[in-house]
């Protein structure tokens, strides 16, 4: 059986590190990228099953890549968890508008996190 893919699109590298050693203990496959760019090549060449996404990088932020992937339709039905900072509700709402799947804030709950992401992969059929 195939593992799902999960791309974690972050430009903390403590937060790559930590998270997708996690997400590989929990039998998840995991691709990292450290910003907006590198993540949507990322996307081009392997379509990950998931993508958890923070909203503040340098160059293109995961507003604008959320976007991008919700107008094309080889990418717009993949789920999209934003994980970030920004808790404030006119960024909720900012999150709603790019049509993200799941909305998590920083400092997070790792149960919580896990949680949405099986969720999210059950919505979407991919949960094996």
């Amino acid at each position: 059986m195939a593992k799902e893919q999960i791309l974690i699109v972050d430009d903390d590298p403590q937060i790559l590190k930590t998270l997708g050693r996690r997400l590989i203990s929990e039998k998840f496959e995991v691709t990292t990228a450290h910003s907006g760019e590198s993540a949507l090549e990322k996307i081009h060449k392997l379509k990950p099953d998931l993508i958890i996404l923070d909203l503040i990088m340098p160059g293109i932020g995961g507003y604008e890549v959320c976007r991008r992937l919700k107008k094309d339709k080889r990418y717009r039905d993949i789920p999209i968890v934003m994980l970030t900072a920004k808790d404030r509700p006119e960024d909720r709402l900012l999150g709603i508008e790019a049509r993200t799947n799941g909305y998590i804030t920083k400092p997070y709950g790792i149960e919580k996190l896990l949680w949405e992401i099986k969720r999210q992969l059950f919505i979407a059929g991919r949960r094996k």
